[in-house]
Formats: structure tokens, C-alpha cells, sequence
């Protein structure tokens, strides 16, 4: 941008809110890439309106960013439908500040972001824009061309389909570091005992390669079933790997290389205090935004 751009009312208005439009688009879409598409179009957009006619930028910007990211998430289905394997978030490397807030954190987790896959779009919206972000109903119905009676039902139905999925029980940092340390040794080791003792019986394990890097195409649930595909220690990966200790989505995680390169990225979901999920991306389209920090906000 240029200087007179910078000092243009719109762009300051846009640039002063990007990171929380960019957060609202990434926690609809699971795809950092298409939260970026998504930002480009509400630039756009925004920078035809007469801002003389507008009351609250930061509201007003969020409801073109909503309604784009509902148009975007209903082709994102169609495409998904024929994707290879299992789907999984685009994982972010995270600032620091984002573990330090908890709220934030839990909701951009992969294993929350798993559980928004299951809502209708506008249902998706909702949930995000009431629950992460604390808008009212009245505030949420133009972004959505609902009233706010219906806003009020539609957040009531997403919240309870959300409860009933989402991780059970509080789960601490250290918790999901001790997690990723267990796989970490399996990995690295071959030994599974420090990871047995932790997964659930019903723990599944999803690999995401997207049909370009191998991958479990589909998903190992039962801790035998996860235990035998882990036992061969790297050889499941396919090559000499080594793991790193990282913050992705807010909570810890590990990043796998392979010769040095960025392979992957595993991530957990704990429930009462157990491994109930194991995540691993793969897909090279997804792993771009490993190699900086993204800074999200609410």
C-alpha cells in the first residue's frame, strides 16, 4: 500500500480490524488460505461503501466478512466431499498471546474446529460470532439475513450440537504437552507404553495428505488398531523423522520434518484427562503457515 492509501479512512479502518476479520474467517472456514481469498473480497467490498452511511466499522466489516465466508463454506462442502481421505484444519503457527487466552484458544483448537465442520453454514456463523466472539443477536442477524428471533433459535440448536461433541472436561496445556511428549517418544522410539498409558479406548487417529503425501485414508479408531500403526516408530511416516515442540492453533503441538523439511503437524484432542484424538496434517497446501506466526484476536 501506499502512503495515501495508508492514511485513507477505509484502509485504516480495514487494516485496524484485519486480524480479528481474519480470525472470524478462519474459525468458519478451517482454511487459512481461504480466510485470506475471503479478506481480499471484504477489501473490496469495503472499499466501495460510503463510510459517511456507516455507524460501527468493526460491526460492519464483520458482516461482509460473515456473508462471505457462508458463500465460501458452501462451495468449500461441495469440494470437500471429494476430497481424498480425511479433512483437516489448516494448521497456524500461533502467537504466544493466543495460549495465554484461553477462550481464544479453545475455540481455534483443531479439535473444536473438527466439531464446527459438523454445523450447517449460517448455523457455523452463528455459533462462532455469539459464542467466540459475544455478539448479540441483533448484531448477528444482518450478517446472517436472519432476524434476531432467529438468530436467538439458530445459536440455541448450534450450541447444544456443539456441547454434545466438543472435548469433555477442562484440559491444561501441560496435559496436552504431556500428550504430545508420549507421541513424541513413540515416534522417535517405537515405544508405545508412555502412549498407551494415556489414549481412550476409542481413540481415533486421522491422517490428512490430501492425495499428494501418504496418508491414512481413513480414520484408526480403538487404541489397538492406533497402537499397531504407531509401533514401526517413523516407519508409518515413511522416512527418517524428527519432531518439535510448537504452539499451532493456541495449543501445543509438534511439528514433523522429514530431512530437515516441515512434513507435518500432529495435534491432540484430550478428553478427562485422555488422548481421545491424534491429528496429523500432512497435505503440503496446508503447512504454509508454519514457517511464521499468525496473530489471531477477538
Amino acid at each position: 500500500m501506499s502512503e495515501d492509501e495508508r492514511t485513507d479512512p477505509a484502509t485504516e479502518a480495514f487494516v485496524a480490524h484485519r486480524n480479528l476479520l481474519f480470525t472470524v474467517a478462519y474459525e468458519m472456514l478451517g482454511s487459512a488460505a481461504d480466510a485470506e481469498d475471503v479478506l481480499q473480497e471484504t477489501w473490496l467490498q469495503w472499499a466501495a461503501v460510503d463510510l459517511g452511511t456507516v455507524h460501527d466499522h468493526r460491526a460492519f466489516l464483520v458482516r461482509i466478512t460473515t456473508r462471505q465466508a457462508i458463500r465460501r463454506l458452501r462451495t468449500l462442502g461441495r469440494r470437500r466431499e471429494s476430497y481424498v481421505g480425511p479433512w483437516l484444519p489448516e494448521p497456524l503457527l500461533t502467537t504466544p498471546d493466543v495460549a495465554e487466552n484461553v477462550e481464544l484458544a479453545d475455540s481455534v483448537s483443531m479439535a473444536m474446529l473438527l466439531v464446527l465442520e459438523t454445523l450447517a453454514p449460517t448455523e457455523r456463523a452463528v455459533f462462532v460470532l455469539r459464542e467466540v466472539f459475544d455478539m448479540s443477536y441483533t448484531e448477528i442477524a444482518p450478517a446472517v439475513d436472519k432476524s434476531p428471533a432467529a438468530v436467538r433459535q439458530i445459536a440455541h440448536r448450534a450450541r447444544a450440537h456443539v456441547a454434545a461433541r466438543r472435548p469433555r472436561g477442562a484440559v491444561s496445556a501441560v496435559q496436552a504437552r504431556e500428550a504430545l511428549g508420549a507421541f513424541h517418544r513413540a515416534v522417535e522410539t517405537g515405544d508405545l507404553q508412555s502412549l498407551l498409558d494415556i489414549l481412550a479406548p476409542d481413540v481415533v487417529f486421522l491422517g490428512d495428505g490430501g492425495g499428494v503425501k501418504q496418508a491414512t485414508l481413513r480414520p484408526i479408531v480403538g487404541v489397538d488398531r492406533v497402537a499397531r500403526v504407531l509401533s514401526g516408530g517413523t516407519g508409518w511416516m515413511g522416512g527418517h523423522a524428527s519432531a518439535e515442540p510448537a504452539h499451532v492453533n493456541g495449543w501445543p503441538a509438534l511439528i514433523i520434518r522429514l530431512d530437515g523439511q516441515v512434513d507435518g503437524v500432529v495435534a491432540v484432542r484430550i478428553d478427562n484427562g485422555l488422548v481421545t484424538g491424534l491429528y496429523y496434517v500432512r497435505n503440503p497446501d496446508k503447512l504454509s503457515r508454519l514457517h511464521r506466526e499468525t496473530t489471531l484476536d477477538r
